[in-house]
């Protein structure tokens, strides 16, 4: 662990307790320090964002919360390290979408995204936005799609990768529209804004990390495909408010091993929402252009449960699904 994540991790420790849970024999939990798995390096945003939330809780819990980088293998080595850890709350994981959906990309991987997992608490999602160049003839999403159907083939589009839910939220629009389209995949956000300036490809379906290019008024804002607008973008619409049924939160929160007892996933999820209102924590997800989408442990799991089948059945009609 680098000195960062040490001095980060370890504010709380000597802070009174959150109120004593009596579970399977323990006086209260916890009683020693919590491991925090983040699947992503350190230094990027869904890191910076849990660690706001690990400082909190910390004090809130009353006993350390270490903070452990493991990145790669498309987000999911945070989900594989719970499969061999005990139940007992002291190891938990950050959860996002690769979680659920790699499974279905990669028949490799064992683990049931839902049944193999406890969910603690849904703490916040990601603002997807459809995005051109500012030079680009295209003043909303309608315009582009006429253009797209009265041009099948002839449009190129990018995303961070073919199964991304930025990917799939472009494909299910798509799909609604009946058009024919080219799906160009980048390594990620950055180098997808880069081609789109580059005149690669004519638009972009991805994260908020277009925000400070739109901003100055390199791109423009077509629309977003989550529930409400962006803060940021109070002019620029959501998908759904155009007609089109589609809304893509990218939800993610807090997961535990299988098996954990109710008790422990309350006294955490309780630490965790306290966290996640808390006014710094606030202002990180406004700067982030983020949604607070706060769900405890059982909605959480339910939330996914649907989300699994729909994204098997997404992935099926897109022949993404491995043989």
């Amino acid at each position: 662990m680098n000195r960062i994540t040490r001095r980060s991790a370890l504010i709380g420790a000597a802070v009174s307790p959150l109120a004593a849970a009596s579970v399977r024999g323990q006086s209260r939990f916890p009683d020693r320090p919590v491991r925090l798995i983040i699947p992503w390096a350190a230094g990027g945003p869904a890191d910076a964002g849990f660690r706001i939330l690990a400082e909190s809780a910390a004090k809130k819990l009353g006993q350390p919360m270490v903070v452990e980088n493991k990145a790669g293998a498309a987000g999911i080595l945070g989900a594989m390290a719970l499969q061999d850890a005990k139940p007992d709350g002291y190891v938990i994981s950050q959860m996002h979408m690769s979680v659920l959906r790699q499974p279905l990309l990669n028949k490799s991987l064992t683990y049931h995204p839902v049944n193999d997992l406890s969910y603690i608490l849904q703490i916040t999602g990601f603002v997807m936005g459809v995005v051109v160049r500012a030079e680009a003839p295209w003043k909303t999403l309608p315009e582009l799609l006429a253009h797209a159907k009265a041009n099948p083939g002839k449009m190129n589009w990018g995303t961070l990768g073919i199964g991304s839910t930025q990917h799939l939220a472009m494909e299910r629009l798509g799909m609604l529209q009946g058009l024919s389209w080219t799906h160009a995949p980048y390594r990620g956000t950055a180098d997808t804004l880069r081609a789109l300036l580059g005149g690669e490809i004519d638009f972009a379906s991805e994260a908020s990390g277009w925000a400070p290019m739109v901003q100055a008024g390199k791109l423009r804002l077509l629309a977003v495909f989550t529930a409400n607008r962006a803060k940021r973008f109070p002019d620029v619409p959501a998908v759904h408010e155009l007609g089109f049924n589609i809304v893509v939160d990218s939800p993610g929160g807090l997961i535990g091993p299988k098996g954990m007892d109710p008790a422990v996933i309350k006294v955490l999820g309780d630490a965790f929402r306290e966290a996640a209102q808390e006014p710094r924590h606030l202002e990180f997800l406004d700067n982030m252009d983020q949604p607070l989408l706060l769900l405890d442990g059982p909605a959480y799991r339910d939330a996914m449960a649907r989300t699994l089948e729909e994204e098997r059945e997404l992935l099926r009609r897109l022949n993404l699904l491995p043989a």
